[in-house]
């Protein structure tokens, strides 16, 4: 795996997450409730719209994107939840460390003290690259674990 980056998304530019999910089934695990194909409006007004949402893109050795995250606020503004996060098919496979790494280097930049997320239990790769990154599985439910970290 090579050295992944990260580079905030400010302000937001939507066109590249949109020239990333171009695969129906990709852009549902993302967000399964935005329409496909990519809307940048869509996401500017609907999805990332709080005005302390944070977005990410991750960029490879060379400084091409090849994913993207969002820290929104979570319960009380010490917490941020990760969402939308997205890592190109050839960017995969034993990122799921360096990924953590990242998200927390955000957060923290971000003044949060705790992560929180949701990940797909049948999701193993990632629900596993998050217990080894030390998150807490908080509770199951409609397929779906979350799972919170303690930065501080």
């Amino acid at each position: 795996m090579s050295d992944l980056t990260i580079r905030k998304n400010a302000p937001f530019e939507l066109i590249t997450l949109g020239e990333m999910l171009t695969d129906e089934d990709e852009m549902k695990l993302v967000n399964p409730n935005a329409k496909f194909p990519f809307d940048p409006q869509e996401w500017a007004e609907k999805w990332l719209n709080e005005p302390d949402d944070a977005s990410f893109y991750i960029l490879d050795e060379t400084g091409q994107p090849v994913g993207f995250f969002a820290l929104r606020v979570g319960v009380g503004p010490e917490v941020r939840h990760l969402t939308y996060v997205f890592v190109a098919p050839e960017a995969r496979g034993g990122a799921g460390a360096q990924m953590a790494a990242l998200v927390e280097q955000a957060a923290r930049q971000l003044e949060a003290l705790t992560l929180t997320l949701k990940v797909e239990t049948d999701n193993e790769p990632a629900h596993n690259a998050y217990l080894s990154a030390g998150y807490e599985e908080l509770s199951r439910r409609n397929g779906m674990a979350t799972m919170r970290r303690d930065l501080g």
